[in-house]
């Protein structure tokens, strides 16, 4: 493996905390960079950046500075969140991939290479997707400012590859279960927050109902999924908007029942909010045969290791 230098924007959030650890673990604490608006890194001794993707000068200065040669872009403001502050969302979530793009663009033109990694998301998808195993293409049309940029932003990706030879690469997430980080404003955060009640003997409101079924993935399958992309030689990634991923999927009282199975005193009340609506948009499960096909992925995470783990 070359000596890459190696920069996550969004580095304090969900993601971006666990996949520094990775990094580090695959290519040294040398060779990573941590950015965030918010400051300092509480994870490893990596050099750390307060960045502000939305400056694409201090962006260039950084990346020129420190060699980067791959970029993880993960700083966004998601679905139930974006529903809230829609115009600063689709300011962060549009503008912050522009500037990349175009840095990546420009610094190739330069003669340099610039590997871009940026998150879709399942809610690019919309109420006329198909739910059932959604395949790779279909009708999009999502409902939320957060989905909306989603879409936009792989039409970009794809672009910016197409007519200038980016090399970008994309996963469209669906949500991703963690221990080690709080809800982040995420549609799919219920399944987080109910481990954390779960553990405190509270009972759980569900802000879901309990039949809305949803595809997920646990943060150990989401990160090796994302690395694997990133890892693939260029003639392996067929697809440059962005690839279906998924590991299992199953409704708030499927969780429930499995958390009760190890915890028989848990208890849960349903009370659907807004972010209904945005789930009852999303796919139920996912077809991610063409990610299987091209590089190799494969989910190994399913319901009881994901449990005992959360609980764990």
């Amino acid at each position: 493996m070359k000596a890459e230098k190696i920069l996550v924007i969004g580095a304090n959030g969900q993601i971006g905390s666990e996949l520094v650890e990775a990094l580090v673990h695959r290519h040294g604490a040398a060779r990573v960079v941590a950015a965030d608006l918010h400051t300092g890194f509480c994870g490893s001794e990596v050099a750390f950046a307060k960045l502000d993707v939305l400056d694409s000068k201090a962006l260039r200065a950084l990346v020129v500075a420190e060699g980067v040669t791959q970029v993880y872009h993960l700083a966004a403001i998601l679905s139930a969140t974006g529903e809230k502050v829609p115009l600063q969302a689709w300011n962060l979530n549009m503008n912050g991939l522009l500037n990349l793009l175009e840095l990546a663009r420009e610094l190739l033109a330069e003669g340099r290479l610039l590997r871009v990694f940026w998150p879709s998301s399942i809610a690019a998808f919309g109420p006329n997707s198909p739910r059932l195993n959604t395949p790779q293409y279909c009708v999009m049309d999502p409902t939320s400012m957060y989905g909306i940029s989603k879409l936009a932003g792989e039409r970009l990706c794809e672009y910016y590859h197409q007519k200038y030879g980016v090399d970008v690469r994309s996963l469209r997430y669906p949500g991703i279960l963690s221990s080690k980080t709080p809800p982040g404003g995420g549609t799919t955060d219920y399944a987080i927050a109910i481990f954390l009640s779960a553990k405190k003997r509270e009972v759980f409101e569900c802000f879901l109902s309990q039949d809305t079924t949803l595809p997920m993935i646990a943060m150990e399958d989401a990160l090796r999924a994302t690395l694997s992309l990133m890892e693939a030689s260029p003639e392996q990634i067929k697809i440059r908007s962005s690839y279906n991923v998924t590991g299992l999927s199953f409704s708030p009282a499927e969780l429930a029942l499995a958390i009760r199975q190890r915890l028989p005193a848990f208890q849960i009340r349903y009370v659907p909010d807004e972010r209904q609506a945005i789930a009852d948009s999303w796919p139920q499960s996912l077809d991610d045969s063409r990610a299987r096909a091209d590089w190799g992925w494969k989910a190994l995470i399913g319901m009881d290791q994901l449990v005992d783990g959360m609980l764990a």
